[in-house]
């Protein structure tokens, strides 16, 4: 019998600000659109995995859903709560505890920056007091180590961020559908130097699912699979340079979470980065996406701002990066981030992604998710 586990539907809500629907509401139409799309209906699922970073228990949608008796487990594992959850289904059908697993997430933030609670993550209160809970300085202070060893220019955090909100005008899920100029990008309000105010997500709102599958099952029911080759997740080793660990530790360069976790997934998936077709790479702000080119191994540190410059991560170029526009037009709900790079590269290559289709008929897609306190998970999909 074959290991591999196929995703069989894949669901969003809309994401953005969505004034009078609470983040449940958003979760279970992520899930029902996904029930839909694989041609099943709830009774039909027989595990499910979700969570959200503060919208609520994922386990008590079965009073919208349905009491069908199911095992439904909690995920709470910050911005990879969505892609924790879906290792959780994959697993549940590789151990064949299940043929049909489902894993969801959601989140519905207020306006305004996120504000952890130093205790919650290990930390004293004095640790906030400072200021270093405020993760647009953790951003800040590490792209401007990075841009500094490596030749990146603010320009070219301006274009990373003028072609995530070009990609989400073409995306009708998408929060920020407006292009914006790169040049009112670079310009904008300071954030935290050298990132400004467009440069970053915001705390949003938003649900996504995914129905994953057996063989048999898939055999069974048809439609359109697609092959998860593989799924990872890490957390930090000693010597990273991390969310609310804003400091270089050990001797030498920093290392990196996200490295561990798509070196991973790649070697699971027989594959390396130059097989990817198309990527999600986490975009918590501009800086980022730049950062995580390289750390998952699709060019050499410094290699981006010529990348960028021939439009190479365009939906046009090489490699198309956030074709949905990344977090940057979509906003960070927590629990659903991961989730939603999931769907955009099933919609990718079942070919089925309309105005921001990436050409050639992509065969290969890759995601990677990264949040605090120095987690990451990525998985390699396939057609």
């Amino acid at each position: 019998m074959s290991d591999d586990v196929f995703i069989i539907g894949a669901g969003l809500s809309k994401f953005g600000r969505q004034n009078g629907i609470s983040g449940r509401q958003m979760a279970v139409t992520a899930i029902q659109t996904a029930l839909t799309d694989a041609g099943l209906t709830w009774p039909d699922v027989q595990v499910a995995f979700g969570g959200s970073d503060g919208s609520g228990l994922a386990d008590t949608l079965v009073a919208e859903l349905g009491f069908t008796g199911i095992p439904f487990t909690n995920v709470k594992n910050g911005c990879a709560t969505g892609g924790s959850a879906l290792v959780s289904a994959v697993n549940a059908v590789r151990a064949g505890a299940a043929d049909i697993a489902l894993a969801v997430g959601f989140d519905k933030h207020p306006r305004g920056a996120f504000d952890p609670l130093p205790a919650e993550w290990g930390l004293p209160e004095g640790y906030g007091e400072a200021g270093l809970m405020v993760t647009t300085q953790f951003f800040g202070s590490k792209i401007a180590r990075y841009m500094n060893a490596h030749g990146i220019s603010r320009d070219t955090l301006a274009e990373v961020a003028a072609k995530a909100y070009r990609n989400g005008a073409l995306n009708p899920n998408a929060w920020r559908r407006d292009p914006m100029p790169a040049d009112v990008i670079r310009d904008a309000d300071m954030v935290n130097d050298p990132l400004t105010r467009y440069m970053f997500c915001s705390p949003g709102e938003g649900g996504a699912a995914i129905v994953v599958a057996s063989e048999s099952a898939v055999r069974r029911l048809g439609g359109r699979p697609v092959t998860i080759k593989a799924i990872s997740h890490r957390t930090r080793q000693f010597g990273s340079f991390e969310v609310f660990s804003p400091a270089v530790q050990g001797s030498g360069e920093p290392i990196s979470v996200s490295t561990d976790a798509a070196r991973a997934a790649f070697e699971q998936a027989g594959i390396g980065p130059a097989d990817v077709d198309v990527a999600q790479l986490q975009d918590t702000e501009s800086g980022a996406e730049i950062m995580h080119m390289a750390e998952c191994g699709f060019c050499e540190h410094g290699e981006q701002e010529e990348w960028i410059a021939q439009g190479r991560t365009e939906i046009g170029g090489t490699l198309p990066v956030n074709t949905d526009g990344g977090c940057i037009a979509n906003g960070e709900p927590i629990g659903a981030s991961g989730l939603r790079q999931v769907h955009e590269i099933v919609t990718q290559l079942r070919g089925e992604a309309g105005d921001r289709q990436v050409d050639n008929s992509p065969k290969v897609g890759f995601t990677h998710v990264y949040g605090a306190p120095g987690i990451s998970a990525c998985t390699v999909l396939a057609v």
